[in-house]
């Protein structure tokens, strides 16, 4: 294995390790059924869990489950119920290896959806609606994951979580395969399509929706604004951490590959599982178990375009204005790169002034490149962990989502943002070789309850999190973050926001090397 291969693997390994951190502890506890309440949508009616303050409704199907035939089909509609289906606990997470679900999930009856909503009857108007997409890589992850009650509560909105098919399961690509490598991107349109026309039952606003997700999830996000089939199923976009600008030469932050390549490696997918040279390919990998298949998939996913649903890589679509022209609130964290390069370093792999060239020249193999990016960014005898997450950070995060901020700010309003806590909780146990900062996902305990996580927050950090919860779901109810309770955001900057500064400034760009990396291409 190449050094590039391996630290990619630990790479997507420290992902898991990191999803892993808000999976330990249980989501909030449904109500007894006594205090559910009963929502009727077209399918049939559900019956939730009442709150102090909110109501869940969980594991709504939205497809029908992807079995036997409808492995690798674009999503179906669901089949309606008698009776009161039951949605007072999350249905199965989509199969992935263990990670964010303990223990994995081999599950392929998945296609569900979670929804919080306020208490409180009627509301004066509808509410404004916000479906999260999970990250993981496309390979792990569960919207059940994302305890959304303080944003439906302190937001007055309605949170929907979905998953959505992962993997393999969700990205193979073959040349007799409708649909080849955007089956995960073809679930969250279906449901896109259910919130338009079921959350209405919910107290929310099918003509105010606001898509949003987190690393994967944000790049999810990224391909639906340049996908022709998601046009009118969503009003406003929410990317965190998931530039659109991303590469598959840049292998920490999501992207897209084409679909040329995509099949490549899905007949090499199909010969690891024994189907390689089979007369029905396609009828002999629906056959193939669950577990057997997730053994056999690479640690990293990536949708493919050239694809009916994906024409082009969403970088291209939108640097050439093809996309849909909706408002955009986007941004990264200050330290995304050094949760990944702490976790490299602890399984054996020092960054020292010695190592450093060959670490640059494993991810950045031109030589030219490499001795830039060395003299860019020199290792001392004790820095360099926190050099390597800063290349990480730069060349991943903060400079493609400066490059995505000019792309979409030519066409469409864009409020720019970067989560800058250096005292953020840590999401996972144990000592790191370095202090994190504010490292990949590390804003989301502020946003969600995952796993408990917000009661690691200080007080501080706890209104800081009000904050950005104010900007959020103001931006989904108005198309605008801005309001008088929060310092003002003004366009065409970034927003810098940490407990004891939330101000807007134009240093970001300066402070992440991005010229260099523009000019390193």
């Amino acid at each position: 294995m190449t050094m590039h291969r391996t630290l990619t693997t630990l790479g997507c390994a420290i992902t898991a390790v990191l999803a892993t951190a808000w999976s330990a502890a249980p989501p909030t506890q449904p109500a007894s059924p006594a205090t559910a309440t009963t929502v009727r949508t077209h399918d049939g009616p559900v019956r939730g869990a009442a709150h102090d303050g909110y109501r869940t409704f969980d594991g709504i199907p939205y497809a029908a489950p992807p079995l036997g035939r409808l492995r690798w089909a674009p999503p179906r509609r669901a089949a309606p119920w008698s009776g009161v289906r039951d949605a007072t606990g999350p249905a199965s997470a989509c199969p992935q290896p263990t990670g964010e679900v303990p223990g994995g999930s081999t599950d392929e009856d998945c296609l569900y959806l979670n929804v919080t909503t306020p208490d409180g009857a009627g509301p004066a108007a509808p509410r404004p609606v916000i479906v999260w997409l999970h990250g993981g890589g496309f390979t792990t992850g569960a919207g059940s994951s994302y305890d959304a009650h303080r944003m439906a509560t302190r937001g007055d909105v309605v949170v929907v979580t979905v998953n959505y098919r992962l993997g393999a399961l969700g990205f193979l690509a073959h040349s007799g395969l409708p649909g080849s490598g955007t089956f995960g991107l073809a679930d969250q349109q279906a449901a896109l399509r259910w919130v338009r026309a079921e959350i209405g039952a919910f107290g929310g606003d099918a003509r105010n929706v606001t898509l949003a997700g987190e690393s994967a999830g944000g790049y999810s996000v990224c391909a639906q604004l340049a996908s022709p089939a998601a046009a009118g199923l969503f009003d406003q976009a929410i990317i965190e951490s998931g530039p659109c600008t991303g590469r598959p030469d840049r292998p920490f932050a999501p992207s897209s590959v084409p679909l040329n390549a995509a099949r490549a490696s899905g007949a090499d997918f199909a010969a690891k599982v024994g189907c390689g040279s089979t007369r029905d390919v396609l009828a002999c990998l629906r056959r193939v178990g669950v577990s057997r298949l997730l053994a056999a998939q690479d640690t990293d996913q990536q949708p493919a375009y050239a694809t009916p649903l994906l024409p082009s890589d969403p970088a291209a679509a939108i640097a050439a204005g093809r996309f849909h022209r909706v408002p955009v609130l986007l941004g990264n964290n200050h330290d995304e790169g050094n949760g990944w390069a702490a976790g490299i370093v602890q399984a054996g792999h020092p960054v020292t002034p010695g190592t450093w060239p060959d670490v640059v020249a494993s991810f950045f193999p031109s030589p030219g490149q490499a001795k830039a990016i060395v003299r860019e960014y020199p290792v001392h005898r004790t820095d360099g962990g926190p050099v390597f997450g800063a290349v990480i950070g730069d060349a991943d995060f903060a400079c493609p989502t400066a490059r995505t901020d000019a792309l979409l700010a030519a066409q469409v309003p864009v409020w720019r943002y970067e989560f800058a806590d250096e005292h953020a909780p840590p999401l996972t146990s144990g000592t790191p070789p370095f202090p994190l900062g504010a490292p990949h996902a590390s804003e989301l305990p502020y946003l969600f309850d995952l796993g408990g996580r917000a009661r690691d927050l200080t007080a501080a950090q706890h209104q800081l999190a009000d904050t950005m919860i104010d900007y959020w779901t103001r931006f989904a109810r108005t198309a605008d973050p801005n309001g008088p309770s929060s310092p003002h955001w003004p366009r065409k900057t970034v927003l810098s926001l940490a407990p004891d500064h939330i101000v807007p400034t134009r240093t970001a760009q300066s402070r992440h090397h991005c010229a260099f990396w523009n000019a390193l291409g």
